[in-house]
């Protein structure tokens, strides 16, 4: 797979993670159906946002997002826009939230994706060369 950086003035990137986000009480509401609604929020958010959401998928109860995104964004900024916009639109469509207003449980679950194995990258930086 041919890795794409974001080139700017002063940086080049490459930031991805992979979210899980789970519904209020990890209740079983999502079906088809408001899995595809969900997905069309996260995608209409990055688009705004700037940022991508490169594969979506979910169960009755959370979702997962690979999410490739700029450093001036943070990972909360990301969820926060990403659970605000999906669950407007999930009550919007007329879809029973978990818990009265509530249809993200607050927490999330966000790791670092991609590059080099972590043994490469320690073993790179012990084995740099220091001046004299």
């Amino acid at each position: 797979m041919k890795t794409l950086y974001r080139l700017k003035r002063h940086s080049v990137t490459e930031l991805k993670i992979h979210l899980v986000c789970v519904t209020k009480y990890r209740r079983s509401v999502f079906t088809g159906e408001s899995l595809d609604l969900i997905e069309k929020s996260f995608r209409e958010v990055a688009g705004r946002m700037n940022f991508q959401v490169l594969e979506f998928n979910g169960e009755g109860n959370h979702v997962h997002a690979l999410i490739e995104y700029p450093p001036k964004l943070s990972i909360s900024q990301i969820v926060n826009a990403l659970k605000g916009v999906s669950s407007r639109r999930y009550g919007q469509a007329g879809h029973t939230k978990p818990h009265k207003e509530a249809l993200w449980s607050p927490s999330y679950f966000a790791v670092s994706v991609g590059g080099a194995p972590l043994e490469v990258l320690k073993e790179y930086i012990r084995n740099q060369e220091k001046p004299s």
